[in-house]
């Protein structure tokens, strides 16, 4: 990551912060804090900021349920929980979480549920079950969506 000057504008290394990758009101905050600007600073940049559309906190939201949906397969509370840790508002959550397609979500989770019971190595069934249950379930997907995704596998 380049360094700035000191002189340079902070509003200017705020904009090429936000340019970089889809950011969130909170990391903006954070990151302005720790170059040493004072909070009505910070809370008139984030404004300038959003004014000039290089900070959307629903475009972030969606941003973000999509890529760590697709790449770290993530289930929605886990993103969900993630999003709040970053103090996205309930709404932009809901929005980031709608981005996620219905049928990709279940496709997705029945490929990740096969995949992990081949993988899980363990000659008692309900052991097993159990073990593939408990890895989803810590990523974020909902009891009844894992029960039928080990129901569909047969």
């Amino acid at each position: 990551m380049p360094r700035f000057p000191a002189s340079i504008d902070p509003l200017a290394k705020a904009r090429a912060y936000c340019a970089r990758q889809e950011r969130c009101q909170q990391e903006v905050r954070d990151k302005l804090y720790s170059w040493g600007e004072h909070k009505a600073q910070v809370e008139g940049i984030i404004a300038q900021l959003i004014s000039e559309r290089f900070l959307n906190e629903a475009r972030f939201a969606e941003h973000f349920a999509i890529s760590k949906f697709r790449q770290k397969g993530w289930g929605r509370r886990k993103i969900e929980q993630a999003m709040k840790l970053k103090q996205v508002s309930a709404p932009c959550i809901v929005l980031g979480l709608k981005a996620i397609e219905d049928d990709e979500y279940v496709i997705a989770l029945h490929k990740a549920v096969a995949k992990r019971w081949e993988k899980v190595k363990e000659p008692n069934a309900f052991i097993k079950r159990q073990k593939v249950m408990r890895y989803f379930i810590g990523r974020g997907y909902a009891v009844e969506q894992v029960e039928m995704a080990l129901v569909a596998m047969g």
